[in-house]
């Protein structure tokens, strides 16, 4: 058994205690899932390690719940245990130099580490197929029924029910206190999928509120946003030194992790004054600030390029009479933003099962609740960094470079 501080006594079987002594799923100890939240939430050092392994837990008790088979239930709760296996040093931030550098993410990287480290070998001594198993760990198995991969990759699958409630156990925040075993014990299988009783409706809008408050005030906290816009220059500018996407095979990646890298990055020449600013906490103060809730994403769209970013900074930077090394444009779309995904969600991608007077009816989610509907827009924030003495210079500057934007987008704050 192991306790958890969220979920109480995790019973694990002797393929799981197999897999969890090794060296991919002892390295997750090492990387930290909420990568800086710690300077808002101090109590915020838990690791990916314990999140996994939460994950894996709620995918039993679904299985169970959806009464799946024995090997059904371990291959799912295996798939579950390592579907974080491919994240880099600092989680997500990481992902913005995977991307840049190598056009992959962490959900590239996982089938690669289970096919390709110990790993395998421990799967398939015990009959399971490494390759069938990678693939469901990142949701996009062909061979098992779609209900399996929508247990791990949906828009209420066991990673976000997992990360939600524990990111507000050890955050302190209020928002993600979701009863998340009634969406679990009131799921079931339609034609292969999951579906959700209408009966659990109360308890799937809240949960839907707090992935958005969470977003806001835990994921995408200024702070945390401007110790993580720090790291990811950091990390691009020791890259020309270091090489550290020039791993070749999963031996070499798994051996990078938070303690590793930045001890790297702190006596790297070209990234140590960025390490020792985060050491410091003299990070970057937002100056400007613009939340839009609109179904045409355009304007952040365009701010996602980085070629047209770095334009729009250099104007910024312009106006203000400073260097444009002094400005960073922000926003939640950006690859290096933990949980990025958190609102890009369609509910109606989650199918509601209507059982009221003996009739049997699968509807969407946002004719089922009207919460849910006004949910669909994407929340969207734009946000320009600068050091605090140019504060108020690239306030007035990005005012006049971004303020432009039609007063149907913008909303009073």
């Amino acid at each position: 058994m192991i306790k958890d501080p969220v979920h109480g006594y995790v019973h694990i079987s002797k393929i799981e205690k197999d897999v969890i002594d090794t060296l991919p799923l002892q390295r997750l100890r090492r990387i930290k899932q909420l990568v800086f939240a710690d300077l808002v939430y101090p109590g915020a050092n838990h690791t990916r390690f314990e999140h996994s392994i939460g994950t894996m837990h709620l995918a039993g008790i679904l299985c169970k719940a959806l009464e799946m088979s024995d090997e059904d239930t371990q291959i799912v709760r295996l798939a579950a245990l390592f579907h974080d296996l491919g994240h880099g040093p600092f989680s997500h931030t990481f992902e913005s130099i995977l991307i840049k550098k190598l056009n992959k993410t962490h959900e590239d990287l996982t089938p690669w580490i289970i096919k390709g480290t110990e790993i395998r070998d421990i799967l398939e001594a015990n009959g399971f197929s490494s390759n069938d198993i990678a693939d469901l760990a990142i949701g996009r198995s062909k061979k098992y029924k779609p209900f399996f991969n929508q247990i791990l990759s949906s828009a209420i699958d066991v990673d976000k029910m997992d990360f939600i409630v524990r990111d507000t156990h050890h955050t302190g925040a209020e928002y993600g206190k979701v009863d998340i075993h009634r969406l679990v014990y009131t799921m079931n299988i339609i034609d292969d999928n999951l579906v959700l009783d209408i009966s659990a409706l109360p308890t799937l809008e809240a949960f839907l509120i707090a992935r958005l408050e969470s977003f806001k005030a835990i994921y995408y906290h200024k702070t945390a946003r401007a110790a993580q816009i720090l790291l990811v220059k950091a990390l691009e500018r020791a890259d020309e030194e270091l090489n550290i996407c020039k791993f070749s095979t999963p031996e070499e990646y798994i051996e990078m992790d938070d303690y590793s890298v930045w001890y790297l990055l702190k006596h790297c020449e070209k990234s140590r004054d960025l390490i020792k600013a985060i050491e410091r906490r003299q990070l970057p103060k937002c100056a400007y600030e613009c939340e839009l809730k609109i179904e045409d994403r355009a304007i952040v769209n365009l701010l996602n390029l980085e070629s047209v970013r770095k334009r729009v900074e250099e104007e910024i930077a312009r106006i203000a009479g400073i260097s444009e090394e002094d400005v960073f444009i922000d926003t939640p779309s950006l690859p290096s933003i933990p949980y990025r995904h958190s609102l890009d969600f369609d509910p109606m991608d989650i199918p509601i099962i209507d059982v009221r007077e003996d009739k049997k009816k699968i509807i969407k989610a946002t004719q089922a609740s009207k919460t849910i509907d006004v949910l669909r827009g994407f929340l969207n924030i734009v946000r320009v960094y600068t050091y605090q003495q140019y504060r108020e210079k690239v306030r007035e500057a990005a005012s006049k470079v971004l303020g432009e934007l039609p007063n149907s987008a913008k909303i009073s704050y």
